[in-house]
């Protein structure tokens, strides 16, 4: 008769993802620096070897939940895009609240995947990263002009709502006064939208 499974266990086809999981308890509480394998297996109820066997060693485990974090932020944006009337403005609109959703409901994820540092390029990561920054790209599309190199209005989009985003974490942490005076996304992309050229077609 084969032995049961230790009683809290998860599921070999749920162990990775549980790992996952614990990893982003351990960001959520202590930041990047506070990541280890060891603890990660503790949490998840399994040997201090068993993350080994899935993720080699810590940047892989890093890897890992970025690629989650990319996923939960493409699928942020996504459900916004779904949601908005089929017009370049609204679409570029929904895509940058989506950014923020994603942002305000994720944040140890989000200051994560853009933390700067090095992940993997596994498959995993690199689909669930490219499929975000496709989604911008396909929606700034419509705003680039003939001969103009397309990279100008992403980077701009991107650097307004993602300074936006993180300023909207930090600031009203570090200065609690402007919590309640702090600008809504909304009249911000009516300046983005009167900035950038009027959409093709």
């Amino acid at each position: 008769m084969t032995a049961g499974r230790p009683a809290g266990r998860p599921k070999k086809g749920t162990l990775r993802n549980a790992l996952v999981d614990a990893g982003i308890e351990l960001l959520r509480a202590r930041g990047p620096d506070g990541l280890s394998l060891r603890e990660c297996a503790a949490k998840a109820g399994v040997s201090h070897a068993a993350p080994a066997y899935h993720f080699k060693n810590l940047a892989g485990l890093a890897t890992a939940i970025a690629a989650h974090g990319f996923r939960l932020f493409g699928d942020a944006m996504t459900t916004r895009l779904e949601a908005a009337p089929d017009t370049p403005a609204q679409r570029l609109k929904a895509i940058c609240h989506g950014y923020l959703d994603f942002a305000v409901g994720h944040p140890e994820l989000f200051l994560f995947i853009f933390s700067g540092q090095r992940f993997e390029k596994n498959d995993d990561f690199k689909q669930q990263a490219d499929r975000a920054y496709a989604l911008l790209s396909e929606t700034c599309a419509p705003f680039v002009r003939p001969g103009t190199n397309p990279e100008e209005v992403k980077i701009f989009v991107w650097s307004l709502v993602h300074g936006y985003a993180q300023l909207a974490m930090t600031r009203k942490d570090d200065s609690p006064e402007l919590s309640g005076s702090w600008p809504e996304l909304n009249p911000l992309l009516e300046y983005l939208e009167k900035a950038l050229p009027p959409p093709e077609g």
